[in-house]
């Protein structure tokens, strides 16, 4: 494509500039983009895109829709970096083999170039729940993202709120962030970490247990002190679609949580994806 690199100088602006590959399909890529964007709530996403034209990841399969090559194809990311960078933005991403945008961004390097969206968006954040009020916050997947965010956001500047984090995964690899959040969970007292594992090794000394399961057996205030109670905990629900769509079930049903919608109150915040 004879105008590629022309068409890269109009829609492109920003530069990889670090990849850190945890498995074959799952990364952490930072960006900085040419100019800074609007401080942001910890919690909201802004687009990623590149064009149609750019290669794929080697172990990408073939698109389920081929992309014309002078197409800006984009998608939303939720944003991991604290709310405080606006410039250099980090994105957790699941490579989707057959799909337009992630095999091409799994093939960028250090220094190659893409879109970022100019505007951050986005409801789920921690404005709703009041200062004192404990947070839990539950993922699987690239749903931690958003979590990741709001702790180095917020971590510091809630003393009083206690903040959990439940992470559930298949494998051990499959749990992004692990030592960031491990880290945090022994420095941090008003911090609680408990990631579990589906389908875990003999390596794992850790919880073997579905979010349900753990949710059901009281593991969460047990560990940590923090009460299934609309009352004292905000809830936030990001990852699978089957999970989120469980827990929110068990939560409405046996604790009395109500989903946050628009301007309705509630206790439960969901962030679809």
């Amino acid at each position: 494509m004879e105008n590629l690199e022309q068409l890269r100088q109009e829609k492109y602006n920003a530069k990889v500039v670090s990849k850190v590959m945890l498995t074959p399909n799952l990364m952490i890529l930072r960006v900085v983009t040419n100019e800074a964007r609007a401080t942001f709530a910890a919690g909201q996403y802004t687009t990623l895109g590149l064009l149609g034209a750019e290669p794929r990841s080697a172990n990408s399969d073939a698109e389920y829709e081929k992309a014309a090559p002078d197409k800006l194809i984009q998608r939303a990311y939720s944003i991991a970096s604290a709310r405080h960078e606006t410039r250099e933005f980090e994105f957790y991403v699941s490579q989707v083999k057959s799909g337009q945008l992630t095999p091409r961004l799994f093939a960028l390097d250090v220094g190659d170039r893409l879109f970022v969206g100019k505007r951050i968006v986005g409801a789920f954040n921690l404005s709703e729940a009041p200062a004192d009020r404990d947070v839990l916050m539950i993922a699987t997947g690239t749903g931690i993202t958003p979590f990741i965010s709001f702790l180095r956001s917020h971590v510091t500047e809630r003393p009083q709120s206690r903040m959990v984090v439940v992470q559930g995964a298949a494998h051990q690899r499959d749990l992004g962030y692990y030592s960031e959040l491990s880290f945090l969970n022994g420095a941090f007292p008003n911090f609680y970490y408990l990631p579990t594992l589906t389908d875990a090794d003999e390596t794992w000394s850790g919880k073997r247990m579905w979010i349900e399961e753990m949710l059901a057996a009281g593991v969460i205030e047990k560990e940590t002190g923090v009460a299934l109670d609309p009352e004292r905990t905000h809830v936030y629900l990001c990852g699978n679609p089957k999970m989120v769509e469980n827990v929110a079930a068990w939560l409405e049903q046996n604790a009395g949580y109500r989903k946050k919608k628009g301007k309705q109150p509630g206790e439960l915040y969901i962030e679809e994806f």
